[in-house]
């Protein structure tokens, strides 16, 4: 059986994260990037690798929280908790979707809530008490793709064959947008935005190279 790894994109306090966040996705062979709250995020930094990944929106963690489960995927907290398992044991059952906390603050209580089971990534040296989330989450990606057995890509030369760029699927703001939806949104976006995730005093789409790529309405 072939299993899969998404990625849940939750209150990052940095939003160019999310573009590195997807390149490093794209690398491990996640298949989907699912956002939480907004749609937009600015993509600097993703090397055009955000056209290979999926993406879906959800207004809610609990909303991200029932899909999943509708699709029998773990739901595993990237964060260190009393019962956190190492990550190089590869405590792995299934597909999983990695749910990533904030590069302060970490995992709120409400993300932790929606976690099935953590893993941490051990520290060998004492310089730094935690690694940025683009860094934890390439590390954690790698080790599950070698626990299902991902087929590695093939290489030409000293780097890896990147698979053509697939057809666009739609356009920005592809997702249908209901009153009920509108409204929460902007009650996302608050919360959101108090949280550090959107900096709302950047200028328009032009400046902030928002994505161009659909999102799957969740």
């Amino acid at each position: 059986m072939g299993w899969e790894s998404f990625v849940v994109v939750h209150n990052i306090a940095k939003r160019h994260n999310v573009g590195t966040l997807a390149r490093s996705a794209t690398a491990f062979g996640v298949s989907e990037l699912i956002l939480v709250g907004r749609r937009d995020f600015n993509c600097f930094g993703s090397h055009g690798s955000s056209s290979h990944l999926r993406f879906r929106h959800f207004h809610s963690l609990q909303d991200a929280r029932k899909f999943l489960k509708d699709k029998d995927f773990d739901i595993c907290g990237v964060e260190i908790t009393t019962d956190s398992l190492p990550v190089n044991q590869h405590p792995f059952t299934k597909s999983t979707a990695f749910l990533l906390g904030n590069e302060g603050t970490g995992l709120s209580p409400k993300e932790i809530e929606i976690c099935d089971f953590f893993v941490y990534i051990p520290q060998y040296g004492g310089g730094t008490a935690s690694l940025n989330v683009t860094v934890a989450a390439s590390i954690v990606l790698h080790h599950f793709g070698v626990w299902a057995g991902f087929t590695e890509r093939s290489r030409d030369g000293n780097k890896f064959v990147v698979a053509e760029r697939p057809v666009k699927q739609g356009g920005r703001n592809y997702c249908t947008e209901t009153e009920d939806s509108i409204i929460e949104e902007r009650k996302a976006r608050r919360e959101n935005a108090a949280n550090g995730f959107f900096d709302e005093t950047e200028s328009g789409n032009s400046s902030s190279n928002l994505l161009d790529a659909l999102f799957v309405d969740g």
